[in-house]
């Protein structure tokens, strides 16, 4: 090649006749082109899928935390009864849409779509199981969660090789989905932060018990994540922090009642939590 020339290509040497038969060779019915369009039919509806789950996911997130609203109004309502049965509407109406999350995932394995619906499982354990302990007063467990999620539907289906009147079979269908001990521990760890709300507006309505109760029971939880520490799952270990802050806050609300709590009227406790809360949070911040 001379100077200021332009390099030949390496298919310049080759006949403009030669390169024609090849693209010929390669057309849409070769064994090479109907394999690389199965992948692509596969990968498309693998995506599609994830994209419903990813929806599915946000709507069962909104409605648990819509049940998690309902129930902080129980501190303040009269009718105790009435607000827990709404939340149990509402966490049926949750589990309708796990259930299609479940029929989603048929034949699928679930670890490969759990970045899609794992916000929305959190969510509704949080839910469910701060309904749990408002009920009972304990913590709710992965096999009982995970017993709600399954659902069955029976179809009728006709049989003609049988002369009995009753020529309808029942065929049962079953789908479950199983909450992940991952899962299970960051919705209980994002529990802690309700049960702090739920500690500063028990106060505001002049229950001095539940702070207390909710400071031990907080502190049981706490000492069960230390367990796990820095082996778990990095997601764990940086909720770890969080639940610490809520502790801290709810001790410090039984401190002031403990030490101040008659010099200062009942009216007045949710208003002198909330600003101690905000300094806590600051100082936090500035260190």
């Amino acid at each position: 090649m001379g100077s200021g020339g332009f390099r030949k290509r390496k298919h310049d040497n080759f006949p403009h006749g030669q390169r024609r038969e090849d693209k010929e060779n390669v057309t849409s019915s070769s064994a090479l082109m109907i394999s690389f369009k199965s992948f692509q039919l596969e990968l498309d509806t693998r995506h599609d899928k994830y994209e419903r789950l990813v929806k599915l996911s946000r709507d069962i997130t909104i409605e648990s935390k819509r049940t998690i609203f309902l129930l902080h109004r129980i501190t303040s309502s009269p009718n105790r009864e009435e607000i827990l049965n709404e939340s149990e509407v509402k966490l049926d109406a949750v589990r309708q849409k796990i259930k299609q999350v479940a029929q989603e995932l048929t034949g699928e394995d679930m670890y490969q779509f759990h970045r899609a619906i794992s916000p929305g499982l959190q969510e509704y354990v949080e839910a469910v199981s701060f309904q749990y302990f408002i009920k009972t007063h304990s913590l709710i467990s992965a096999e009982e969660i995970n017993k709600q999620l399954v659902f069955t539907l029976e179809e009728k289906e006709e049989t003609t090789n049988t002369p009995s009147s009753n020529s309808h079979d029942k065929q049962q269908h079953t789908w479950s989905l199983k909450v992940t001990p991952v899962d299970y521990l960051l919705g209980v760890a994002d529990l802690t932060g309700e049960l702090m709300r739920l500690c500063i507006s028990s106060v505001g309505n002049g229950d001095i018990d539940t702070p207390f109760e909710l400071s031990q029971f907080l502190r049981q939880i706490y000492d069960g994540f230390t367990y796990i520490g820095n082996t778990g799952p990095y997601e764990v270990s940086k909720k770890l922090y969080t639940l610490k802050q809520s502790l801290a806050k709810v001790e410090n609300a039984c401190y002031t009642l403990k030490v101040r709590g008659s010099e200062i009227p009942k009216h007045m406790l949710a208003d002198v939590f909330s600003t101690k809360a905000d300094m806590m949070d600051r100082e936090e911040g500035l260190s």
